[in-house]
Formats: C-alpha cells, structure tokens, sequence
C-alpha cells in the first residue's frame, strides 16, 4: 500500500467511523440513508478516485478504489452501493465510451457527488440472461423513442441520468444499444421497492419507459455495441462487489473480536474459548485472500492487462466468504447476532445479495470455467 493509498484510508475509515457507522441502523430501519451523506462522499472524494482530474476527478488508482470500497462496505453497504454504481458503473461507462460532451455534461457532478447515476440493464424478466432484454430504442428522425422496464435499479430514484440498454435491432446480444437517459424526461417513471432483505437504506427501484425521446447524440458507443458496453462495466463493477464484500468481512472482524474481547461466559471472555477463536481465525484468514483476489484484480486494471477472468475470480470468492463471515460473526454473538442491536445481523443480511447481483456466483463459476477451458458455457446466443 503506498503512503498516499494509506493516507486516503485513514481519511475515510475516520469519516465513516464519525459520520455513518453510529447512523447505520437507522437507515436500515426507515429504509434510506440520509442523502446528506453523499455530497460529504463527493467532498471527500470518493465518486471521483480513477476519474481525470479534468472532468472533476482525483486521477488515483484502481486500488486506492478498492480500498475506497472497502471502507464503504465496512462501514454500511449500502452506501457503498449508492457510490458504486453511480461512479463505478454508470460513471466508467461515461469515461470509456461517451463523447467529449457527454463526459463534459455528467462526469464534473458524478466525480462532485452533486449528479448520481444508475445502471439501467436488468429487467423484470432478464436478469442473468441480459442478451435477450426487452426494452427497445426506436430510430424516429433524428431522435430514438425508448419503451420498456427495468427491474431492480439501484440508485434510479435518486439519480439525473440512467446509462439505460435497449434493442435498436434484432435479437441477441449484436441489437442491443446503450443510451444516457436523463431520468426528468417526459414518459420517465421510477418505482421504489422496499421490504429488501439487505441493503435497504440504498433506494432501488423500477424504471418505467414509455416512449422516451432522447436525441441520436444520447447514444453512448456504436449502435450494436451495448452489450459489450454492459460487460465491460460489469467486469470492472465486480472488482467493485469484491471490494464492497472484503468490507463486510472487515466489519465482520472487527465487531466478533470486540464482542468476544467484552463478552463474559462461565467467567471468562468469549475470546478464551478456542471454539470461538477457530471462528474468529477462519473470518480473518479468509478476509486477506479475498482481499488479495480483488487487489490482484485492481492492479491487472491499473496495469492495462486483461482482468475479466480475475474479477469473476474475485467476486465470487468475495462474496461467498462473505455469508460465511457473516454467518459466522452472528454465531460469535449468540442470540444478540439476531437483533438489530449489534451489527452482525445486517452484515449477513447485506452479504447475502452480493452472490446475486453483478453476475451470480453461478455465472461467475461459468466465466471461470470458460476461461480456463476454452469452451463456451451456455450463456445467451452470441454471448
């Protein structure tokens, strides 16, 4: 870790410890973080670390950002996930692949913290089968009309601008477009969805579409490209998920060798029971290899080496040792695991949709397997 790597961590574990740990439970409860809180991110810097400094950005590394997730995901997840996806997702699609106007007009308020966005792919019937979405972006003069829903958008709600995929041509993956849908557009609705099992202070929403007319200009990329478009921020975005997970097991961590340090049982701290260090033990070790496994994943980003397969490598090893930490951190804490009073409860709940999101752990294994192989796993026609 280098000084400056260093320095932006102590900065940020500070704020988060001061700022939103001692909030966390109550926007769990009421299902939404105070949006204060984001523009103090975007003060901070944590919207803008790989972005040029021209456009707003501090120009630092992938691995100052993974570390940047990490702290996120160990303090609330969901936070995490509201700067993730507005600037690692939707914001490195803008970077990669948006013309000298789109990145003047939405890249200086993503990097602020002032602008979120969202990511616009999953729909209600496509969810690991994005080659065959619905939605479709009709050419009409000089504009397209875009009609259809997506489903389970984090950030949609809250945001100006949504990178939204939709079908310009025939099916499969080669018809599928990108577009930057700013969300105030006539024919926009957007629908929150609550009752989550975790991440409930992010806000994730429905995106509704019926006939939305957005210029030619609003395309991002080459007609046909989308899909593409979409993999490439996912790969990235897993690195992302591994990161935000490595946190959850920090916290994990933390709080089971706190309690167990506090706790007393037959007259003695819980941390004396060997039981309960073998617990303790597994959460640990399995926190620095997936550490490891993300940071090997940001350094193969930072290099300009492929790290596709790396990032799936990542993301599932990440997000499965997550449950497990979790799970674990709760049987640390006995019954007071189950309540809302102590934080093991909500980082197992937060945990348990880092396998789905992003790429299940199941595509991840089929990434995997096709990498190592080379033989194509079913996926979707032409992926």
């Amino acid at each position: 870790m280098t000084t400056e790597q260093r320095t932006f961590m102590q900065v940020a574990r500070a704020f988060l410890d001061r700022e939103v740990i001692p909030r966390r439970m109550e926007w769990d409860r009421r299902e939404s973080v105070d949006r204060g809180v984001i523009a103090a991110l975007g003060e901070l810097g944590f919207f803008g670390i790989t972005f040029p400094q021209e456009y707003g950005g501090s120009g630092g590394d992938n691995v100052m950002y993974a570390i940047a997730m990490e702290e996120l995901g160990r303090a609330d997840s969901s936070v995490r996930g509201i700067v993730s996806v507005s600037s690692g997702l939707a914001g490195k699609i803008i970077l990669a692949f948006g013309t000298h106007e789109q990145k003047q007009q939405w890249l200086p308020g993503i990097c602020a913290g002032t602008t979120l966005a969202c990511f616009g792919l999953t729909e209600p019937d496509y969810g690991s089968d994005p080659g065959s979405l619905a939605t479709t972006a009709v050419r009409d003069g000089s504009d397209y009309l875009l009609t259809g829903q997506k489903m389970f958008i984090t950030n949609a709600s809250w945001s100006q601008v949504c990178v939204v995929f939709a079908r310009t041509g025939g099916p499969g993956p080669k018809g599928i477009s990108a577009f930057l849908v700013p969300l105030d557009a006539p024919g926009v609705r957007t629908r929150e969805i609550h009752g989550k099992l975790g991440l409930r202070g992010q806000v994730t929403s429905e995106i509704y579409l019926q006939d939305v007319r957005v210029p030619a200009e609003a395309m991002l990329g080459e007609e046909g490209q989308g899909f593409s478009i979409a993999m490439y921020s996912l790969d990235k975005g897993r690195v992302s998920v591994g990161a935000g997970c490595v946190g959850i097991m920090a916290g994990c961590l933390e709080e089971s060798v706190r309690y167990a340090q506090e706790r007393t049982q037959f007259g003695r701290p819980l941390a004396a029971f060997q039981l309960v260090q073998s617990m303790i033990a597994d959460i640990s070790t399995e926190t620095d290899v997936a550490r490891m496994l993300v940071w090997r994943a940001a350094d193969l980003i930072d290099r300009g080496e492929p790290f596709g397969t790396e990032a799936s490598k990542a993301k599932l090893y990440a997000s499965e040792a997550a449950v497990r930490a979790a799970n674990q951190s709760v049987q640390v804490f006995g019954g007071y695991g189950y309540v809302d009073e102590y934080p093991a409860q909500k980082y197992l709940r937060d945990a348990r949709v880092m396998t789905l999101y992003e790429g299940t752990s199941q595509i991840q294994r089929l990434l995997i397997g096709r990498a190592e192989t080379g033989v194509s796993a079913f996926l979707s026609p032409g992926a």
